[in-house]
């Protein structure tokens, strides 16, 4: 995990209620509550402890969460120009990201996060631009995976494999959402 996390202890980011230990239905309590230990991120709904505000701003995420997603991929965006492979999982991320936290008055930045990920994930790509998800104004109501899953798991899991993983979750739960809006 990055040094300066910003993971509220004992919390399940992004897995919701049913998903959630008795310690995480507490902390998102708290952040119902107005408990200023911790933030929800608007964006993936994560549950996190304020942290300085992140070098690159995202207008869909908490300061805390874009900072988080930040440190977590700084690695892969050190590498990213000396290595296509690196770059190809960087942008992976940034879809990921994108995709969780679309910003209102940016429609074309969630289109082209959705189209990245059914092109990377899905393997193709999309019919026509927009056409990975159908109603993009409706993400769906929880996320499966968001990157405090990620930054949690990196002392144990590669994070190519975590990003991976994480952005197929993500293509999967907006093609549900897809799919239920029916």
């Amino acid at each position: 995990m990055p040094a300066d996390s910003s993971i509220a202890p004992g919390s399940a980011a992004g897995r919701g209620p049913a998903g959630r230990t008795a310690a995480a239905h507490e902390t998102a309590g708290r952040a119902a509550a107005g408990d200023p230990a911790t933030v929800t991120c608007p964006g993936c709904g994560s549950v996190l402890v304020p942290a300085a505000p992140p070098e690159r701003p995202h207008p869909g995420a908490a300061p805390a969460c874009a900072r988080l997603f930040e440190v977590t991929v700084r690695g892969l965006r050190d590498e990213a120009d000396a290595d296509p492979g690196t770059a190809a999982v960087a942008q992976l991320a940034d879809d990921a990201y994108d995709a969780q936290h679309p910003v209102a008055d940016d429609p074309t930045r969630l289109r082209d996060a959705l189209d990245g990920l059914a092109r990377r994930i899905a393997g193709g790509a999309a019919a026509e631009p927009g056409a990975a998800v159908g109603n993009a104004d409706a993400p769906p109501g929880s996320w499966r995976t968001t990157i405090a899953d990620v930054a949690a798991d990196l002392d144990v899991i590669d994070l190519p494999v975590l990003v991976e993983s994480w952005a197929r979750t993500v293509h999967q739960d907006w093609t549900a959402q897809r799919t239920s809006a029916r």
